[in-house]
């Protein structure tokens, strides 16, 4: 019977010290709470850096792509130049003079130092006319590119041509949907100068009188040179920013088709 007495208080006393070392102190519970606390703040910090990450690259992404489609853009204009042809009613050999000095004849490209206009073929279907483009720098750096509905006759051209002029000379505005144009921001540059290889050198457009246009102030080409030198500084705050040259070279340059 003692026996029994003495193994039923050591069962006592054990549960009673196994159920006091489960419980916790106010101290306790407040540290595990600051630790769980910290635990949580530094895990937002961490996602939300992650996600700030991801929203640069997605940004410089973009940013590069939209450069890069720019600049293809930029030459597939080149590649598609072309030099409007000469009205087919003008078959009079005595105004031979007058056919090669016409605006249809001889503008198929034209630089006056801050527009660049041309004219290419259209890029739809065959027979779809063809686009007057102009590609522009606004005041405040942006880069825009410009572009007429497709046109098929030399009136409608000639008009394109001059709201192409227009356009620039007006600070190349972007033009609200619906409009006959349509202008597309490129990017931000600080500056921008275009080099023109003919004769076996890099020229200046505007350095040789020959190429203005009479009473024009503008630089216009008869024929398309062998290679233009797009010479770009971007702004900084961009995904690129600084020097960046991109040389064209004409398609048929060498006897290629």
């Amino acid at each position: 019977m003692a026996s029994c007495a003495r193994h039923a208080r050591a069962r006592a006393t054990f549960f009673h010290q196994n159920g006091a070392a489960r419980g916790f102190t106010l101290v306790e519970v407040l540290v595990a709470l600051a630790i769980m606390a910290l635990m949580a703040v530094m895990t937002w910090r961490g996602i939300d850096g992650m996600a700030r990450a991801q929203q640069a690259t997605r940004e410089h992404t973009d940013g590069v792509l939209a450069l890069q489609a720019g600049l293809g853009q930029w030459r597939a204009d080149l590649d598609a130049m072309m030099v409007w042809p000469l009205p087919s009613t003008a078959t009079d050999p005595a105004n031979a003079t007058a056919q090669a000095n016409s605006p249809a004849a001889t503008r198929s490209l034209a630089w006056d130092g801050s527009v660049l206009r041309l004219t290419r073929a259209s890029s739809r279907a065959p027979g779809d006319g063809v686009r007057v483009v102009a590609w522009a720098r606004r005041p405040t750096g942006e880069w825009l590119r410009w572009q007429s509905a497709p046109v098929s006759a030399q009136n409608a051209w000639a008009s394109a041509w001059e709201a192409a002029a227009r356009w620039g000379q007006a600070g190349a505005p972007l033009l609200p949907p619906g409009a006959p144009a349509q202008a597309v921001q490129i990017g931000r540059l600080t500056d921008w100068q275009l080099h023109y290889y003919r004769n076996n050198a890099w020229t200046n457009p505007l350095s040789s009188a020959a190429e203005a246009v009479a009473g024009g102030g503008s630089s216009t080409n008869s024929a398309v040179p062998d290679a233009i030198r797009l010479m770009l500084t971007l702004a900084p705050g961009q995904p690129l920013a600084g020097a960046l040259q991109v040389d064209w070279v004409r398609p048929t340059l060498g006897g290629g088709s």
